[in-house]
């Protein structure tokens, strides 16, 4: 559980400074790829901590594998607005990283990355992915209060 949680801490560091360093910098599309697979990571490593919890708890004494079913499995355990949110967000980060993208205004403050997941068109720009680093911190300290 507290290993997964440092794991969760540590990429959320490494998304925290591509986010306000190399994106600065390096306005690019691969970036923003960077940090949508990290910010999965680090889903998986809080997600990870909340089936361990809810296991040690005696919820549940079959041992989840899959990274799809430990989402739902956490769906059902914690029915908070917060975690369904995030769960959704992971999905669906899952699924951009493996989608045919566009890019957009390359090399500029606007730099976009325009994928198409499940028929709807997704865009990805430094202020969206901002906003979506500020709640998986929000999350990560749901999830070290349950933890600890």
């Amino acid at each position: 559980m507290i290993e997964s949680l440092e794991n969760a801490k540590e990429e959320l560091k490494r998304i925290d400074h591509l986010i306000y360093v190399t994106l600065k910098y390096t306005r690019t599309v691969d970036v923003l790829l960077s940090v949508v697979e990290r910010m999965v990571n680090s889903y998986e490593f809080l997600i990870e901590s909340l089936t361990k919890k809810a296991i040690s708890l005696g919820t549940n004494s079959e041992e989840l594998t899959n990274p799809i079913a430990k989402a739902n499995f956490v769906l059902a355990q914690y029915s908070t607005k917060l975690i369904q949110e995030n769960i959704n967000k992971y999905l669906l980060f899952r699924k951009l990283r493996r989608a045919t993208y566009n890019k957009e205004n390359e090399f500029r403050r606007h730099v976009t990355m325009i994928a198409t997941v499940e028929e709807k068109e997704v865009r990805v720009n430094i202020d969206t992915i901002t906003e979506d680093f500020h709640k998986l911190r929000k999350i990560l300290e749901f999830v070290e209060k349950e933890i600890k």
